[in-house]
């Protein structure tokens, strides 16, 4: 570990590093987002959203911020603040590609805005229905937006009509968090495994492994080791972060955290950034031997 964040007061919800700069923000359910100098690890800026933040991620100049019923989306540059509607409750999850963003929320809708360059606004494009529990993760991989939710299900949505065109139902508790790798879709869900999906020759995804925990998973993110082999974290809620080497799942190491790690959020040279349940961020290097983990903090 090569920093610890202490401020906020409640379960960190999001991290965010934008392309390029040297500002890290975080987002919690205590209502606001913090901004941290990533030279110095000091908090310079703290912003009320007004209620608890489900979720954060940036792209290009825009920092999105997921709250109750609404996206606040902040320009870094210009600090322009917009707001973004959002019926339907708390946001708990974002994602963009092509000047579209897209958010699950609580209700089991799929919203999604498109950035107009001309106005330097975001306007309403879809809403997209057919989950029955909260959508709590999304990916965009091959042209297609994957969805996980609280009703167990994956859904597959074509972006080109916005229609779902396959519901994929292999796990048996809530899809917490999606990654696509190559050309396969990972998963992880609160039943305590984790599926690798595969194109079927039907066109439909089918589960290729399944990789079993001895607790719920939590959230994935994939970064690429010194070498370049692409590296796995996978957080559990036994308050650790594991990390596997794929695609043998050879083990990496593990992070141990005070509390479950709600949110991973991955940076250059190696590093990566973990939010945990006590409101703490913490700062970790990836290192070039098998143990994953370089720890400069003692």
């Amino acid at each position: 570990m090569l920093a610890q964040l202490e401020g906020h007061k409640k379960a960190v919800t999001g991290i965010t590093l934008p392309t390029g700069s040297d500002k890290l923000f975080s987002g919690s359910k205590d209502g606001t987002v913090r901004v941290w100098d990533c030279n110095t690890a000091q908090c310079i800026g703290i912003f009320d959203m007004g209620s608890a933040v489900g979720c954060l991620i940036s792209e290009g100049e825009w920092v999105f911020v997921g709250i109750e019923n609404a996206v606040k989306a902040v320009n870094i540059q210009t600090n322009a603040e917009l707001t973004l509607s959002a019926p339907g409750g708390q946001v708990y999850t974002m994602s963009t590609t092509n000047e579209m963003l897209l958010a699950g929320v609580h209700d089991g809708s799929i919203l999604a805005w498109t950035f107009n360059s001309g106005t330097n606004l975001f306007e309403a494009t879809a809403s997209l229905k057919g989950h029955t529990g909260s959508v709590v993760s999304l990916v965009f991989g091959a042209g297609r937006l994957y969805s996980g939710s609280m009703d167990n299900t994956i859904r597959v949505w074509d972006l080109e009509n916005m229609q779902c065109i396959h519901t994929l139902n292999k796990h048996s508790e809530v899809v917490m968090s999606l990654v696509c790798w190559d050309q396969y879709l990972l998963s992880c869900s609160l039943d305590q495994t984790l599926k690798i999906w595969a194109a079927a020759e039907a066109g439909d995804l089918e589960v290729a492994y399944t990789h079993n925990e001895e607790h719920g998973i939590l959230s994935l993110r994939g970064m690429p080791d010194a070498q370049g082999k692409p590296i796995l974290l996978c957080s559990c809620n036994d308050n650790t972060v594991r990390l596997y080497e794929l695609p043998s799942f050879t083990d990496r190491g593990r992070a141990f955290t005070k509390q479950e790690v709600r949110t991973i959020e991955v940076g250059p040279g190696g590093l990566f950034f973990t939010g945990d349940g006590t409101g703490r961020v913490s700062v970790w290097r990836l290192s070039g031997d098998s143990s994953a983990l370089s720890d400069k903090s003692g």
